[in-house]
């Protein structure tokens, strides 16, 4: 069996989780959400951790038993603390501003570009050049931050562009003659 699927998910408190068939449903502070688990793997709720098996006969159930367990615990993380990605934008006159639904970010085009924030995201904007991305979903947060970068990634010869914070750039050397 999986290394991964062998460690139990261990519930914090105030998050509670129902099974149904094949659904897991997860609830929390922070918010719910809902995983369908593949047919080769069996969850179970066993005093406040939930343990994943693999069937037997199923082909690769034990990688997904291991996928399994990586993605329930991402939801039980997610209703109990939330997740979130920062974003950098390096550049001079780049700027962002979130405002109702809506990000609005300057990053050097002629036009300004206007992302919809999607349901079960929040975006804050502490300066103007710092994006926070959070969220329930890390899966829905990651996205999003990688849409918002999308825009205009960072180049390798000023560094110019929207970055994660973490992100470290490989700088190049200027062209020679």
């Amino acid at each position: 069996m999986s290394r991964v699927a062998k460690n139990p998910v261990v519930l914090p408190s105030g998050v509670t989780v129902d099974v149904k068939d094949q659904l897991v449903s997860v609830k929390g502070g922070k918010g719910s959400l809902q995983q369908e688990v593949h047919s080769a793997v069996e969850v179970k709720v066993e005093d406040n951790q939930i343990v994943f098996t693999q069937k037997e006969g199923a082909d690769n159930a034990n990688a997904l038993a291991g996928t399994m367990r990586s993605l329930v615990n991402n939801m039980v993380q997610g209703v109990a603390n939330g997740f979130e990605k920062k974003l950098q934008l390096v550049g001079v006159g780049y700027r962002a501003k979130a405002a109702g639904k809506s990000l609005d970010l300057t990053l050097g085009f002629s036009h300004p570009v206007i992302f919809d924030i999607p349901e079960g995201i929040t975006i804050e904007t502490p300066t103007n050049t710092e994006v926070i991305v959070k969220g329930v979903d890390k899966q829905l947060v990651g996205q999003v931050a990688a849409n918002i970068r999308a825009y205009r990634p960072p180049e390798p010869y000023k560094g110019k562009g929207v970055k994660y914070a973490d992100e470290v750039i490989r700088r190049k050397e200027a062209k020679k003659k």
